[in-house]
C-alpha cells in the first residue's frame, strides 16, 4: 500500500507537450493532481476496508470459539483497527499534498 502512495504522486509530474499554450499546461496539471490524490485516497481506503472486514471476521471468529477471552479478544481487535484506520488517515494527508503544495 506503501507503494502505490508513494507512487500515485507521479502523475503529478506529467510533463507537456510542445506548443502547449499556459492554460492547457495548467489543466493538465490539475487533472494529474486530481487523478492521483484520488487513486492514492481509493487504494488506502479499499485496503483498509479489506483488512478490517479480515480483522472484524477473525475477531468474531475467535470470541465464537472462546468466549471467556471475548474481553481481550475486542481490545486487540481494537487496537488494531486503530492501526488499520491511522494508514487511511496517513494516505488522506499523501493526498491532500498532492492537491495543494505538488
Amino acid at each position: 500500500m506503501a507503494l502505490f502512495i508513494i507512487s500515485a504522486s507521479t502523475f503529478a509530474y506529467a510533463a507537456p507537450a510542445e506548443g502547449e499554450g499556459v492554460a492547457k499546461q495548467v489543466m493538465d496539471s490539475t487533472s494529474a493532481k486530481a487523478i492521483s490524490a484520488a487513486v492514492t485516497i481509493g487504494l488506502g481506503a479499499a485496503a483498509a476496508a479489506i483488512a478490517m472486514g479480515i480483522a472484524i471476521g477473525k475477531s468474531s471468529e475467535s470470541i465464537a470459539r472462546q468466549p471467556e477471552a471475548k474481553d481481550s479478544i475486542r481490545t486487540s481487535l481494537l487496537l488494531g483497527l486503530v492501526f488499520i484506520e491511522t494508514a487511511v488517515i496517513y494516505a488522506l494527508v499523501v493526498a491532500i499534498m498532492i492537491i495543494f503544495v505538488l
